[in-house]
């Protein structure tokens, strides 16, 4: 029996759970009003801004990915008598990680600039404190390119 419209349940900000109030709960009505083809009643703006976010947040992801490889990457460079099979482990990891989110997200490639300029400050914060080294030891810019990050050997020398 086909359902009329004054009995259909109403979602969005105007009629049922607010944006605002409980996200969850607004983005499973969301959900189900558009895959209903219900789009008279979608909360068209907020959902336009969630996307907006899910998009720079693949952004950030790529960011944070680059800043743990420069750390590890400055680290390696500045502190070659205590590199380490856990440091290679992570530096794969990250290298990884960067790999899979430009492969899922091609148009991330465009900003690999910004994302390593963003990302660098971080790196070289964060390896100044797990090395204890003045801040001022790592350069201002990001010394490596792109794909010098994601080719360069890391490898210990075997015994």
């Amino acid at each position: 029996m086909a359902t009329k419209a004054k009995d259909r349940p109403k979602f969005g900000s105007r009629t049922g759970t607010s944006y605002e109030d409980d996200l969850y709960t607004w983005v499973q009505e969301q959900v189900t009003l558009l895959r209903a083809g219900r789009l008279d009643e979608i909360d068209a703006s907020n959902i336009a801004e969630e996307l907006a976010d899910v998009g720079r947040e693949q952004y950030y992801r790529l960011e944070s990915a680059i800043a743990v490889l420069t750390m590890h990457l400055l680290k390696w460079d500045h502190q070659p008598d205590l590199r380490s099979r856990s440091w290679e482990s992570k530096v794969r990891e990250q290298r990884r990680r960067i790999s899979k989110l430009l492969k899922k997200n091609p148009r991330l490639k465009s900003d690999l600039e910004e994302a390593i300029a963003d990302a660098y400050e971080d790196g070289r914060d964060r390896a100044s404190t797990e090395t204890s080294l003045p801040y001022e030891t790592f350069p201002v810019a990001c010394p490596y390119s792109f794909e010098e990050m994601m080719t360069r050997e890391i490898a210990l020398a075997s015994p």
